[in-house]
């Protein structure tokens, strides 16, 4: 067996986990919204007053936009349920929080740095491309048979 033949056999093999790791990843980055959407709520105030601190404008309002659109993304994400769509304003989260909290403390998570939320807009940014896979209810609602529009 040559290299092209063992890369096409080993592609085809791994081809068969795709959707099982894109529910993996899915879980895995609606688990890591957890503790930030409830830490929101719990101390909307304290969340409020820090956004206002941190230059984001209409604190109480953003902070309560921001929550609720983590709570969703967590149910969505986990049902795997319009993904992609819950992915875009997941993203911007992210990205603002990389502008405005992270970045200035460097890549490194050990100095609160924005590797962490880099990673979660990479992943949210593959859902928003690659959808939720066939482990979803987006799959099991909205796909397209052979042959069925």
């Amino acid at each position: 067996m040559n290299f092209k033949e063992f890369h096409l056999e080993l592609s085809a093999l791994l081809n068969h986990f795709q959707s099982l790791a894109l529910l993996f990843a899915r879980l895995l980055i609606a688990y890591g919204f957890l503790q930030p959407a409830l830490l929101k709520w719990s101390y909307f105030d304290a969340t409020s007053i820090w956004f206002g601190e941190v230059g984001i404008p209409f604190a109480s309002l953003a902070t309560f936009a921001v929550a609720s659109f983590e709570v969703v993304g967590i149910v969505l994400l986990a049902l795997g349920l319009f993904t992609r769509y819950i992915s875009i304003p997941l993203m911007v989260i992210m990205m603002v929080a990389i502008f405005t909290v992270h970045l200035d403390n460097g890549f490194s998570t050990a100095n609160n740095g924005f590797e962490i939320p880099l990673y979660y807009l990479l992943f949210l940014s593959f859902f928003a491309v690659r959808g939720a896979g066939k482990f979803s209810l987006d799959n099991a609602l909205f796909r397209i048979r052979k042959g069925k529009e």
